[in-house]
C-alpha cells in the first residue's frame, strides 16, 4: 500500500517487530473524536526516531486506538541540519507562539531553560502541564506543515544545566546577544563553518535579555556570542529568526535544499 493520502499520526516509538502500535493522547482523540476514523482504516504512524509504519485500525477505545502493522517504510530522510533551540522561557502565548513557528521551520529540538531575568517561574504540575501543551502545540504545527516529526520539547532546565549539557559538544554553538557591536552575525557565522558538521545549538534569552556574566559563562561553554543586525528584535521573535537563518544557509530553505534536489533529480536519471 503507497503512503500516497493517508493521513498522518505521530507516536513515541513504533516497534518494528510487534505488529502492533498502539495510539495514545491527543492523536488518538483526533482519531476517535474529530477525524471519525473506524476499523479497518488505513493510516501512515511516524514515530520520534523517524521510524514510518503504514497499518490498519482493528480497535478503537477512549484511551486509545490499536494499529495492525502492514508495511514498513523506509525511516525519513535524515534533515540536512539539525537545529537546536535552547530557549528562555516566555510568558504563555509568547512561548506558544515560538514553539509553533520554529516547528514549522523545522527545528528539531527545543529546550527551554530559566535565567537571571526570566519573569515566569513554573513548579510542579504546572511544569508538567505546559510541557503537556507545548509538545500538542507542536504535534499540530508539524501535521499543519507536513513536516516528518514534531521537534523533541525536554523538560524546562537552569541556565547552568543547559550549559552543561551542551559544553562538551564539538558542534557550532551560538548565544543571541542584543549588544551587537563587535559580535559576529550569526549568517556571516554559519557561512564561515559551512564545512562543519550540520549540528547547530542556538541560545535565545528572555524577554529582558541575558546578563553580561551569562554571556560570559556561555562563552566559556563554547557558545559564540552572536548577533541578528542592528535591530533589537522581541525574544520570541529572535528565536524565530535563528532558526530561520540557519535552515536558509544550512537546511531546507535555501541552496542547500537546492542542490539536494538537483542531486536526486541526477540520480533518479542515472537510475
Amino acid at each position: 500500500m503507497s503512503e500516497e493520502g493517508l493521513r498522518r499520526f505521530f507516536v513515541e516509538r513504533i516497534d518494528p517487530d510487534a505488529g502492533v502500535c498502539r495510539v495514545a493522547g491527543q492523536e488518538a482523540k483526533h482519531i476517535r473524536k474529530v477525524l471519525r476514523m473506524g476499523i479497518g482504516q488505513p493510516l501512515l504512524l511516524v514515530d520520534e526516531g523517524g521510524r514510518r509504519v503504514i497499518g490498519r485500525i482493528t480497535s478503537v477505545s477512549p484511551q486509545e486506538v490499536q494499529v495492525l502493522v502492514e508495511t514498513l517504510l523506509s525511516p525519513a530522510a535524515a534533515p540536512l541540519v539539525e537545529a537546536v533551540l535552547c530557549q528562555a522561557v516566555l510568558k504563555s502565548q509568547r512561548m506558544d507562539w515560538l514553539i509553533q513557528k520554529t516547528t514549522e521551520l523545522g527545528v528539531r529540538r527545543i529546550v527551554p531553560f530559566f535565567s537571571e531575568r526570566s519573569v515566569v517561574d513554573l513548579y510542579g504540575e504546572k511544569t508538567e502541564n505546559k510541557i503537556r501543551r507545548w509538545r500538542e502545540i507542536a504535534r499540530m504545527a508539524t501535521t499543519q506543515c507536513d513536516g516528518d516529526r514534531p521537534p523533541g520539547i525536554d523538560p524546562p532546565l537552569s541556565f547552568a544545566e543547559c550549559l552543561a549539557r551542551y559544553r562538551d559538544e564539538a558542534v557550532l554553538k551560538g548565544i543571541l546577544w542584543e549588544k551587537t557591536i563587535g559580535l559576529t552575525n550569526l549568517k556571516d557565522f554559519l557561512r564561515s563553518n559551512a564545512a562543519s558538521p550540520r549540528r547547530f545549538i542556538g541560545m535565545v534569552g528572555p524577554e529582558g535579555g541575558f546578563s553580561e556574566r551569562e554571556i560570559e559563562e556561555a562563552a566559556a561553554s563554547g557558545f559564540v556570542p552572536l548577533g541578528l543586525g542592528r535591530r533589537i528584535l522581541r525574544a520570541e521573535t529572535a528565536g524565530m529568526i535563528l532558526v530561520g537563518i540557519v535552515q536558509y544557509e544550512w537546511g531546507d530553505l535555501g541552496e542547500a535544499a537546492d542542490r539536494q534536489r538537483q542531486t536526486a533529480g541526477t540520480d533518479a536519471t542515472e537510475r
